[in-house]
């Protein structure tokens, strides 16, 4: 206790488990060496000890690069914002043409308070937002001087403020790269608006020694292609298909899975486009287990136009005649470009939606758009069910919860074409569906974990 106090007193911030020796002064104090602009044309320079970030108008994000690279690593650095402008510290990152691309750990001033978040700038966008670590959203003071801990071990990622976990990230597509200081672009309100670091520094040397102990509270999220991880597995998680094979899953009106139509190739399961007609192709495909309470997640990826979707609570055997096999459907879809999306009503056929009942939209931060990657790239599902209550996450943001056991679901049945399966959507258990509806779209990663 009198060490702890001691190390306040005199103001050193580094890490009680690392010695001092062990860590890496990135900024001496005194002026901006091995330090490197990239990007936009934002002002930086060093005042009374601190590195001072202006942002100006008519220019794009701007960076504060390091000159060295770095791979396993804890980063400390104090940020200071006297005003609300949005900021970041990138890590593995890499300047393309002038334009930095990389992680970054968000610091953010506005109502959605996501700093300590991790954002793939350029590249993949979120990431991690805290719609998924709700306590964190308060971890970050504005006008105060905040710790910002960042650890990259391998292919986890962690981040705290002020001691506090935000994030928990598992993602091997960067291994390597520059640390940076950002001064987001504004529009002229926000002219000359500043943030502020110091005490930027790092530990190279016995990463794994030093990392933070993890708060159970904090879930993991991962991008591992068809893997998972060991905090996966310990929590209940288990691939609900291997990446490889058709193990577990069936035509849905066949016995065994369908001889043609669905590829299984470098890691994606696909249907393969026909005529755009629901289940007239090679058809549906279920698993051969059904379901209860159930956490389910999986990435998907459309082609310009495509419609598809995936399924929960299915009962193959209640339609055997043309289209798709009955059950809730998660919609998978181009909203821009398909025409199903201004069908229905209020949009509740959109991408993300609980198909012809409810619209999605932005619940985890209000207001603010549904989250969808786009047209070619990969997209996050999850699906949660328990106990009659309905989730559905989009990107790790979710945009629709209900019911199925409600009189308003009842309600929603009866007015979509749904209504005419009795008991639709109230059923104790069913298999888990993945949808033909004659356009190309492609999973992979898909995991599900009971919730018994």
């Amino acid at each position: 206790m009198i060490l702890r106090s001691l190390i306040l007193i005199l103001g050193i911030t580094c890490h009680l488990g690392a010695s001092a020796q062990q860590w890496q002064s990135l900024f001496n104090g005194r002026d901006l060496s091995n330090w490197e602009i990239n990007g936009g044309k934002a002002k930086y320079e060093v005042v009374d000890g601190v590195i001072v970030g202006t942002a100006v108008t008519n220019t794009p994000n701007t960076f504060l690069c390091s000159s060295e690279q770095y791979t396993d690593f804890i980063l400390e650095v104090d940020v200071l914002l006297p005003n609300h402008l949005n900021s970041g510290i990138q890590f593995r990152s890499y300047v393309d043409n002038g334009v930095v691309k990389g992680y970054q750990c968000e610091i953010d001033p506005s109502d959605r308070a996501f700093s300590g978040g991790v954002y793939e700038e350029q590249l993949r966008g979120w990431l991690y937002p805290l719609s998924i670590n709700e306590k964190a959203r308060d971890a970050f003071k504005m006008g105060e001087w905040n710790t910002f801990r960042i650890e990259c071990f391998g292919s986890e990622i962690r981040t705290f403020i002020n001691g506090q976990m935000c994030a928990y990230l598992v993602d091997d597509a960067l291994t390597k790269g520059l640390i940076a200081l950002q001064v987001h672009s504004i529009d002229d309100s926000k002219k000359g608006y500043q943030v502020k670091w110091k005490n930027v520094r790092i530990l190279t040397n016995d990463v794994e020694a030093n990392l933070n102990n993890i708060e159970p509270d904090v879930g993991q999220v991962s991008f591992l292609k068809n893997d998972l991880t060991e905090w996966e597995k310990r929590n209940g998680w288990r691939l609900l298909w291997d990446g490889k094979s058709s193990t577990g899953w069936r035509g849905a009106k066949l016995d065994d899975f369908p001889e043609s139509g669905w590829s299984i190739e470098n890691g994606e399961l696909t249907i393969l486009a026909t005529d755009g007609g629901e289940s007239t192709g090679p058809g549906d495909i279920v698993t051969t287990d059904k379901y209860s309470n159930f956490e389910l997640e999986l990435e998907f990826r459309i082609t310009e136009g495509a419609n598809s979707g995936i399924k929960y609570y299915v009962d193959p055997s209640l339609n055997k005649d043309t289209g798709s096999a009955i059950g809730c459907e998660f919609q998978v879809l181009d909203d821009k470009n398909h025409p199903d999306a201004k069908q229905g009503v209020n949009g509740n056929r959109t991408v993300g939606s609980l198909y012809d009942l409810i619209t999605a939209e932005n619940l985890s931060v209000p207001g603010r758009n549904k989250q969808f990657k786009g047209v070619g790239e990969w997209n996050k599902a999850r699906i949660v069910a328990k106990n009659g209550e309905v989730e559905h996450w989009l990107n790790n943001e979710k945009v629709v919860e209900y019911d199925r056991f409600s009189q308003m679901f009842k309600a929603l049945v009866a007015y979509s074409k749904y209504k005419v399966w009795d008991n639709f959507g109230r059923w104790s258990e069913g298999s888990i569906l993945l949808q033909d509806h004659g356009d190309e779209v492609s999973y992979r990663s898909i995991k599900i974990r009971e919730l018994n």
